[in-house]
């Protein structure tokens, strides 16, 4: 059986070990979207459901980009799916990686 954590609308829905993000909705966009470790590695530019595109921070190093998939330095946003996130709060949203 699905439970939830905290409120109704709260943010993931767990189960043990697993828990999924709900889909993203159009009052994510401007968030900040972190690092498995808090780093901010960029802003929500557009939400389209189960995906967001971010607008990288401008001094984000290239190991990251590498480590986030995000390789082509010069594209304005990258997609991130959901299955990528780890959670969604009111201040962000933080990557599984």
């Amino acid at each position: 059986m699905w439970s939830r954590r905290g409120d109704p609308d709260d943010e993931t829905t767990n189960h043990g070990d697993y828990h999924m993000v709900r889909n993203f909705k159009p009052e994510d966009e401007g968030k900040a979207v972190m690092t498995k470790d808090g780093e901010t590695v960029g802003t929500v530019e557009k939400t389209t459901g189960a995906e967001i595109h971010v607008k990288p921070e401008g001094g984000l190093s290239q190991s990251i980009r590498r480590r986030l998939g995000w390789a082509e330095k010069d594209a304005d946003t990258y997609s991130v799916q959901k299955s990528n996130v780890e959670e969604i709060t009111d201040d962000g949203i933080r990557l599984k990686e």
